[in-house]
C-alpha cells in the first residue's frame, strides 16, 4: 500500500543525493545514468529507472531550476515527465520520458536543470511504529541548443587555470557547463580541492594547497557518460 497527498509525497525522512553517483545503499530505485543530456534536436530522452529492492515502490519523479526546496507543483519548467508517478516492481524497470515543451531558453549555451526522483516504499502492514523513509535522487539535465561551439570534452580540457591572489581560479570560456570533481597538484599528497560546476564563460576559485604559478594540477571532471577524465594543467 501506498501513500500520496495531492501537493507530493510527504515522507518520514528526505536523504537527498546531489553527488556523481546514481544510487544510495539503503534506496532501491537506481536511475541509468549520473546525468541526463537533452539536444535540442530532439523531441523527448529516455532515462531508466530500475527497482532494485524486493518489494514494490512508488518513484516521484520532477525537474527543477536548482532549488531542491521547491514543491514540484509551483515549478515551471519547460519539460514534461511522463509518467510523473509510477509503480515499480521489484527487480523491474521503468522508462521516464522528458519531453521539452518548447519554450524559449538560451541559444548561445547550455542551460542546467535538476531531475529529481523521489522513492516512496510500501506501506507496512503493521506501521503503527515504523519509521518510513523516503528516499531522493537529483541529476543534472543539461539542455544542448544546436550549433554550440566546440565539444563538451574541449570545454573541460580549454579551461584556462590562473592564480588569483592565494586562490585558483578556473575560467570557462565556452557554451558548456563542465562539472570538476576534484583539483589538486599532481603529485601531491595532500587533500584536493573538491569539484564545482563552471557555468559557461562562468569562473570559479579553488583553494589548492601548494598552488602557485607554474605548478601543474591534476583537474578530474565528468564527461557526457558519467565517467571521471583527468587531466594535467599548468597554473599560469
Amino acid at each position: 500500500m501506498f501513500s500520496l497527498t495531492r501537493r507530493a509525497v510527504i515522507p518520514a525522512l528526505f536523504l537527498t543525493l546531489s553527488s556523481t553517483y546514481s544510487a544510495f545503499s539503503s534506496a532501491s530505485i537506481v536511475i541509468g545514468g549520473t546525468r541526463v543530456i537533452f539536444p535540442q534536436a530532439e523531441k523527448n530522452v529516455s532515462v531508466q529507472l530500475t527497482n532494485e529492492g524486493d518489494s514494490p515502490v512508488l518513484a516521484q519523479s520532477w525537474i527543477d531550476e536548482g532549488n531542491s526546496e521547491a514543491s514540484p507543483e509551483t515549478l515551471q519548467v519547460p519539460f514534461l515527465l511522463s509518467p510523473p508517478i509510477n509503480r515499480i516492481e521489484p527487480k523491474k524497470g521503468q522508462t521516464l520520458r522528458i519531453s521539452y515543451t518548447g519554450k524559449t531558453l538560451p541559444a548561445g549555451r547550455e542551460s542546467v536543470f535538476w531531475l529529481n526522483v523521489l522513492e516512496i516504499p510500501a506501506k507496512a502492514k503493521s506501521a503503527d511504529n515504523t519509521l518510513q523513509m523516503a528516499f531522493r535522487t537529483r541529476i543534472k539535465v543539461f539542455f544542448r541548443p544546436s550549433g554550440l561551439r566546440g565539444t563538451p570534452t574541449q570545454a573541460a580540457e580549454q579551461l584556462s587555470w590562473s592564480m588569483s591572489g592565494n586562490q585558483v581560479k578556473a575560467m570557462n570560456a565556452s557554451q558548456y557547463h563542465v562539472s570538476l570533481v576534484r583539483v589538486g597538484i599532481k603529485g601531491d599528497s595532500r587533500k584536493p580541492a573538491e569539484g564545482k560546476m563552471i557555468a559557461p564563460a562562468g569562473s570559479e576559485l579553488f583553494s589548492i594547497p601548494g598552488a602557485s604559478s607554474g605548478k601543474t594540477l591534476s583537474v578530474q571532471w565528468v564527461n557526457d557518460y558519467g565517467a571521471i577524465v583527468i587531466n594535467d594543467v599548468v597554473i599560469k
